[in-house]
C-alpha cells in the first residue's frame, strides 16, 4: 500500500497495517470509544509557541492541532473495520481561542455522534460554565493548569505545581456535582499522581463533590512502574474514581492498573493526535525516552535506520501494551470490551440521566 497522510509529519504505512494485522485485528473489539482525544480546528490557534517553549518538552514539538474532519479521517485509517466514537476536547491552552474552539467542537460532535468536554477556564463564572454544560453532546469539563491566567509565553509549566483547585475551582465543582457531570483531570506537579497534595485533593473532591464523575487522565501521568507503584494503591478502594489509559505505553503499568482498579474503572484513550507519532518508548526507573524517526530537537539519540524502519505508531504500541497486559491477566472478552467502549458508554448514560438542559 502507498503511505497515507495522517497528521503533522506522520503517515500510515505498510509497516502500520502489517502491525495491525498481526497484533490487533483479531483482538480489538469491533466498537472503539476513544475517551481522550484532542480535536481543535487549527484556525483557532491565536499564539504560535516560541521555539524555546516548543523545545522544553517533547509534546511541544509534536502537538499540532487537528480539526474534526481530519480527526474522523484518521480514526477510520487507524481503526480499520471498527465502529468509532470518542470523547473529544480541544487543546487546553491559552494559545487557542477557547470560546471559538469549544463552540466549533460542540457542533462537530453533534454532527458526528461524538461527545465533548468543555475546555474550562478557571476564571469563568458558574453561569458561563452552566451554559456550556447545557449544550447537546456535552459530558463535562477538561480543566488544565495551563489555563490559569498569567501564563509565561516561554514556559509551558509555570503553574505545574499548582493546586488542583486553582484550575478546577470549587464553585465549578459544585456545579458539576449538581449536574452529575464528568471531569477528565490531568494531575499537576512533578510528583505526579502520588504527590501527597494531589492525593489529598482528589480524595477531597470525591468526599465533597460525590456527584462528579472523576476520570484521572493518563493513569495520573504514571508512565513508569515506580510512579504507578507509588500511587495506584492509594486510590484503589474508591470505586467512584475512573482512569483513562491514554499515553501509557508500558505493559507493566497497564497490568498493575488492571490488577489494582479492575477492568470496570479504566477507559481506553489515545491522546491523539500526539500518538500518531512513529516510534517506541523505553523506560529507565522513573524516566522514559521516546524514540522516533523524525529529526525533532528532543530526538538526539537516534537508533539505527534499520530499527527506525520498523517503527509503528505510538498509539499502536500503546494498544499492544494493553493487549499484553490483558493476555497476562487472562481478561475475558467482556472485560476487554468494557475497556474499549462499555465503561465509557456507561458513564455517558449516567451523565445523561443527571443532565439539566
Amino acid at each position: 500500500m502507498l503511505p497515507v497522510a495522517l497528521h503533522h509529519v506522520w503517515k500510515y504505512t505498510e509497516v502500520d497495517r502489517a502491525f495491525w494485522d498481526r497484533h490487533l485485528e483479531d483482538w480489538l473489539p469491533k466498537r472503539i470509544f476513544d475517551a481522550h482525544t484532542h480535536v481543535n480546528e487549527p484556525r483557532f490557534r491565536i499564539e504560535v509557541p516560541s521555539e524555546q517553549k516548543r523545545r522544553q518538552y517533547w509534546v511541544g514539538e509534536v502537538s499540532e492541532p487537528i480539526g474534526a474532519a481530519d480527526a474522523a479521517r484518521c480514526s477510520t485509517t487507524v481503526f480499520p473495520g471498527r465502529e468509532f466514537a470518542c470523547l473529544a476536547f480541544g487543546h487546553p491552552s491559552l494559545d487557542y481561542d477557547v470560546d471559538a474552539s469549544n463552540a466549533s467542537l460542540q457542533e462537530a460532535c453533534v454532527e458526528r455522534g461524538w461527545y465533548r468536554l468543555v475546555v474550562s477556564r478557571p476564571d469563568w463564572s458558574t453561569e458561563r460554565l452552566a451554559e456550556q454544560l447545557a449544550m447537546p453532546n456535552t459530558l463535562g469539563v477538561k480543566p488544565y493548569y495551563a489555563l490559569i491566567p498569567g501564563q509565561d509565553p516561554d514556559s509551558r509549566d509555570k503553574y505545574l505545581e499548582a493546586s488542583i483547585f486553582e484550575f478546577l475551582p470549587r464553585e465549578h465543582l459544585a456545579l458539576l456535582d449538581r449536574r452529575g457531570a464528568a471531569v477528565v483531570l490531568h494531575v499537576p506537579k512533578a510528583g505526579r499522581l502520588a504527590h501527597p497534595d494531589n492525593l489529598a485533593e482528589i480524595k477531597q473532591i470525591r468526599r465533597e463533590y460525590p456527584g462528579v464523575v472523576l476520570i484521572i487522565a493518563h493513569f495520573g501521568r504514571c508512565y513508569t512502574v515506580p510512579h504507578a507503584q507509588q500511587a495506584f494503591g492509594q486510590l484503589a478502594d474508591d470505586e467512584g474514581i475512573y482512569f483513562d489509559n491514554s499515553a501509557v505505553l508500558n505493559p507493566d503499568v497497564h497490568r498493575l492498573a488492571l490488577r489494582t482498579f479492575g477492568s470496570e474503572r479504566i477507559l481506553y484513550g489515545t491522546d491523539n493526535p500526539i500518538f500518531y507519532m512513529r516510534g517506541r518508548r523505553q523506560w529507565h526507573g522513573t524516566t522514559y525516552v521516546n524514540r522516533t524517526s523524525y529529526p525533532f530537537y528532543f530526538n538526539k539519540d537516534r537508533e539505527p535506520p534499520e530499527i527506525e524502519a520498523t517503527y509503528t505508531l505510538f498509539m499502536y504500541e500503546a494498544l499492544l501494551a494493553i493487549k499484553q497486559a490483558c493476555d497476562d491477566l487472562a481478561l475475558t472478552s467482556d472485560q476487554i470490551e468494557a475497556l474499549f467502549h462499555g465503561n465509557a458508554e456507561r458513564i455517558i448514560a449516567s451523565v445523561g440521566e443527571g443532565k439539566v438542559s
